[in-house]
């Protein structure tokens, strides 16, 4: 663990250092420009706060990224798996009318629904049809934003708006703030808690991870590999639309065109950097939603273009996977050196 952390640190400073000396080159000034950032996103209460809520789909698509990546499944599915479920909670959130003490929950299981039967549909192809994953996720992501368009322009489209987009539901389904603080992030919260104890604790999660490492062996040692591979692909799918869901109950309450955004595939690029570890992507999903919260006031202030940040986490993502393995070799080395000369000083 600390091996990791000390790895994941050198690469951030490295692809920071990177992203100073192209600030240099291009006439800006790397200090100002990060105290901006840094400032507009963890200086101030108000920051801070939204930093946080804009992590929520970020971490949880990482985590669904990174759980099907340990396991073994190619589940790149994430962006039609979260409008999916955004729009099974819109739709609920539409037609039913509960107390906010069962809709919320109710939104959720919707959510969590939505994203489970969608990438279920590539496990199905995969059971029956022997479809790679790798592939028929990809596919299903054009669908799902095709289908998600079709929906709120023609079926639930807001008769009174100017551009694709459902009416709002009903406010018992939104998600309270307790003290400025959106309940999504609790939501979060108890999810990585969740399946951190079924991956890292439960027998199904050793499974999951045995079978990511080595299949052969972990069939051969007795692991029903189909079956875990399906639940897998359901939990990690299910993920992906909590994400969605918990985007639309903290607000804008309505599902609009574009609401994915580019959550999924920065959550897929989240778990790369992690390397599939769970701790690590909540913590690097935490710093990509800070470089992402900043990057309006980083512009405001010095004129960097707010642009920048993608170029940063491309960097971020560079230096980190293809400094991993020499970091990790040096650190072993390191270490080896150390013990051989406390040997030799006994």
């Amino acid at each position: 663990m600390q091996k990791k952390l000390v790895s994941g640190a050198a690469g951030v400073l490295g692809a920071m250092i990177l992203g100073a000396v192209i600030m240099l080159v291009q006439g800006y000034n790397p200090l100002a420009t990060y105290a901006a950032l840094f400032n507009y996103s963890l200086g101030e209460r108000f920051a801070l706060l939204a930093m946080l809520r804009n992590s929520v789909p970020l971490i949880l698509t990482g985590l669904s990224a990174s759980i099907a990546f340990a396991s073994g499944p190619v589940n790149l599915g994430q962006p039609g798996q979260l409008v999916i479920g955004a729009l099974f909670a819109t739709v609920g959130g539409l037609y039913l009318d509960l107390p906010p003490v069962l809709m919320i929950p109710t939104l959720i299981a919707l959510a969590l629904l939505g994203g489970a039967l969608w990438s279920g549909l590539a496990a199905l192809m995969r059971r029956l049809f022997n479809m790679d994953e790798f592939i028929t996720t990809l596919m299903l992501n054009m669908i799902a934003d095709f289908f998600t368009y079709w929906a709120i322009t023609h079926p639930f489209f807001d008769e009174t708006a100017y551009s694709p987009m459902t009416p709002l539901m009903n406010e018992s389904g939104w998600l309270p703030e307790i003290g400025g603080l959106s309940s999504s992030v609790i939501f979060m919260i108890l999810a990585f808690v969740l399946v951190w104890f079924i991956f890292s604790r439960w027998t199904a999660g050793y499974e999951w991870r045995i079978s990511g490492q080595n299949s052969i062996f972990a069939r051969l040692g007795g692991c029903e590999i189909d079956k875990n591979y399906t639940a897998v692909m359901l939990l990690t799918g299910a993920l992906a639309g909590l994400a969605g869901g918990l985007v639309v109950m903290a607000g804008p309450h309505r599902f609009l065109k574009g609401i994915g955004a580019n959550y999924a595939w920065d959550g897929v690029m989240i778990a790369m950097v992690a390397n599939n570890g769970l701790i690590g992507t909540v913590l690097y999903g935490l710093f990509f939603a800070t470089l992402q919260s900043g990057a309006l006031g980083m512009e405001l202030i010095t004129d960097v273009p707010s642009e920048f940040i993608q170029v940063l986490q491309a960097a971020i993502v560079l230096v980190v996977v293809a400094g991993r393995g020499y970091l990790d070799l040096l650190m072993d080395k390191m270490t080896a050196r150390r013990r051989a000369r406390e040997r030799a000083a006994l």
